[in-house]
């Protein structure tokens, strides 16, 4: 029998406090840009401090120390005799560190570039700051040191919209002594505190600034430093960075050691792809989320992206980890796990739960825990549930962990009874979704943006909707589950079962998604009246991820994303330039995912069109060149003649997890690595401008592996 769960309304509702923004593309306006694209955002677990080159949180910005989606400093700003600093250069050292070399302007009595600030940054286990001055005067000199402070503890799904005004429950206790900051905020269950602790102490406290009142001699230095510590959950492992210096270098050594002895070490005449890789693999190291299971077992799985997403998505997720496999399967194993405990139990309207689902996202911010927004967790998604069946299925095809998967049986069987008798609103064999949630998402699959799926007419289509890389990951996710109930499972019957229906799907999907106007191409989707929502749009690529295009089709699916209409020179465009609807920087309608293209690329390599797969690649590793070898969430859909340089999405999430991890799936096509039957086969094409790749120490099967590949010629053996 179902459950049927209501949502009580809070008993002490607060005017002030509504839901003003939905998640990530549904928010009411676009990201003001008040940091300035130089802005600068160090990061460890779900903290992050985003503020602009000078090191500052202005007042009102989208800036300022996030925790558990929690604003706790809002303003963070350093002035010398009541003037801004002035930036000589500005960047992180590592995810979790930044430095801001800065001077004075003109100032009376005081010459420009006079003073030396050098202002440096890392998140732990919580923010810590050190100022260190230098004068370069002639004479000794007198100055104000004033660090303005502010706090609103405005929930992220406020920053970029309307925060609302909680000053009226916000109490301070600030030390006499000037030694520390203290400001408190309480509403109903929902409790939150900002403590700043500095050393030495201020000469004084104005109102919510600390003033320091310094004379330097020549050459003379002065320090402080700062901290805001913040408090851990509890399934949350806690950073060992707690202080600058020796210590602080020797713990980030150790980190990132140890999660480089896991990964394989690439070798590649190609200084491009080398970099590449290394950055992919540092942000990934930086998105990581080390958390606890209810078991207290230590799992690892990535988060979505900065500065926004610092949290555990469905969809983001299950894809970075499918996309990093070639580089162990630790990424995989926590994400299937940490999924697992939150699917769906019963049917909940406010956060579109139902029984098997697996999540969109979570949060833990004021609005969610007071039950104004839906997100503890959100089940808003499509498609999370058939991917994480993928995801189970290429752990094992990598692993052969027979009980791991056994393990799962009962998680992955009510993950299919959900595509059958939930996803299948109406019973026609296709997975649709429309939101039941008053704050839920309109769009529920990778396009969710309010307008990411609409008509060639650029009619928005009713709902429910079906799109068709949904289509196709259900038929991949009961293929692949067939072939866990034949192993692992050992219940053949279930495998029969599951193969009938992806039989049948097949058959029905190319006959109703299929449009033969303009060449032939996959409709975006059918909406709710079973109309062909004829857009051409990237989703068809995906298709031939999924392997449900019949191979007489894959040429012309093959002609039409290599278009003039598709590729962009950089990229495979998320809507055809012929499409009414598109926009070079329309967030799904136009715009080029590095996560959709790797998919693409995938599809397209296995379906023989090696070429192509390579064209995407190497467009893909050459736009990475302008954005310091990092690949953003998505970039602007004008060709690549009109700039000659990939033109910045303006609102990018950067690094973002399934875009940093877009460059070892590249990999991993280029060298034809797969598991499908728990052996290793490895079916290289590397093109000219990579020359060469070598992989050393590549886990698969239960063992490492050496892979060197030229062209298409690969050598393999045991790794000793």
């Amino acid at each position: 029998m179902t459950t049927t769960a209501r949502r009580p309304t809070p008993a002490d509702p607060t005017p002030t406090l509504t839901p003003t923004s939905r998640t990530r593309a549904a928010t009411t306006r676009n990201l003001p840009p008040e940091l300035g694209a130089d802005a600068v955002a160090v990061l460890e677990g779900d903290t992050f401090m985003y503020s602009n080159a000078v090191g500052d949180v202005p007042s009102g910005s989208i800036g300022g120390l996030v925790h558990e989606d929690t604003r706790f400093l809002g303003r963070w700003e350093l002035t010398i005799n009541n003037r801004p600093l002035l930036v000589l250069s500005a960047d992180t050292v590592d995810y979790y560190s930044a430095a801001f070399f800065l001077t004075n302007p003109e100032l009376p009595g005081m010459r420009a570039n006079t003073l030396g600030v050098r202002r440096e940054r890392f998140i732990g286990d919580g923010m810590h700051e050190r100022i260190t001055l230098e004068s370069f005067a002639e004479e000794p000199i007198s100055i104000q040191l004033r660090l303005a402070v502010g706090t609103d503890f405005a929930d992220l799904f406020e920053i970029k919209d309307v925060v609302a005004d909680r000053s009226a429950r916000i109490t301070r206790e600030h030390a006499p002594d000037g030694s520390r900051l203290g400001f408190s905020y309480r509403n109903q269950s929902f409790e939150a505190s900002t403590e700043v602790r500095a050393d030495p102490p201020a000469s004084r406290v104005d109102g919510d600034d600390l003033v320091w009142d310094i004379k330097l001699g020549r050459n003379h230095r002065w320090c402080c430093e700062l901290t805001v510590p913040l408090h851990q959950g509890p399934t949350d492992i806690p950073p060992t960075r707690r202080h600058f210096g020796e210590i602080f270098r020797e713990f980030a050594h150790d980190l990132c050691a140890q999660w480089e002895t896991k990964a394989p070490v690439l070798h590649t005449d190609s200084e491009l792809l080398r970099d590449v890789i290394h950055k992919s693999m540092q942000d990934l190291l930086a998105l990581r989320m080390q958390q606890r299971t209810e078991e207290g077992r230590s799992i690892v799985l990535p988060a979505a992206g900065l500065p926004w997403f610092l949290t555990l998505f469905g969809r983001d997720t299950l894809i970075t980890a499918y996309q990093t496999m070639l580089f162990g399967p630790d990424l995989a194993r926590g994400a299937l796990l940490k999924l697992a405990s939150h699917q769906g139990r019963v049917v909940d309207d406010f956060t579109d739960q139902e029984p098997g689902k697996i999540l969109h996202e979570v949060r833990s911010g004021e609005l969610t825990r007071l039950g104004l927004m839906p997100h503890n967790p959100y089940y808003g998604t499509i498609d999370a549930t058939q991917l994480w069946l993928i995801l189970l299925s290429e752990y094992w095809r990598w692993t052969l962990d027979d009980d791991f998967v056994r393990r799962l049986r009962d998680n992955a069987y009510a993950a299919l009874r959900w595509i059958d008798e939930y996803g299948d609103r109406d019973g026609d064999g296709y997975v649709e979704y429309a939101t039941r949630s008053s704050q839920g998402l309109g769009n529920q699959c990778w396009r969710d943006s309010w307008n990411g799926v609409q008509s060639a007419d650029g009619t928005i289509p009713v709902l429910p909707i079906a799109t068709c890389e949904t289509q196709g990951y259900t038929y991949d996710a009961k293929l692949r589950m067939a072939q866990l109930a034949e192993g692992p499972l050992d219940e053949p019957e279930v495998a029969r079962k599951l193969r009938k229906q992806a039989a049948d799907l097949y058959e029905r999907f190319n006959r109703d998604f299929w449009i033969d106007e303009r060449g032939g191409y996959y409709a975006l989707g059918l909406d709710g009246d079973k109309h062909r929502i004829d857009s051409m749009t990237s989703n068809m690529g995906q298709l031939l991820w999924s392997g449900i295009v019949p191979h007489e089709r894959a040429a012309t699916m093959a002609r039409q994303l290599m278009s003039e209409q598709m590729f962009s020179g950089w990229g495979v465009r998320t809507t055809s330039t012929a499409e009414r609807g598109y926009s070079p920087i329309g967030y799904h309608t136009g715009t080029v995912w590095p996560h959709d293209n790797s998919l693409i690329a995938h599809g397209l390599a296995r379906y023989g069109f090696r070429d192509e797969a390579n064209r995407i690649i190497t467009a893909m590793l050459q736009a990475s060149e302008f954005s310091q070898y990092r690949l953003p969430e998505a970039f602007s859909g004008y060709d690549r003649s009109f700039g000659r340089v990939p033109v910045r999405y303006p609102t990018a999430s950067s690094p973002q997890a399934w875009a940093t991890a877009a460059p070892v799936l590249f990999v991993r096509t280029m060298l034809g690595v797969d598991a499908p039957d728990g052996e290793l086969v490895v079916d290289p094409a590397v093109p000219a401008e990579i020359e060469w790749i070598e992989l050393i120490g590549m886990h698969a099967d239960g063992r490492k592996w050496n892979v060197r590949a030229t062209g298409s010629t690969a050598h393999v053996h045991r790794a000793g």
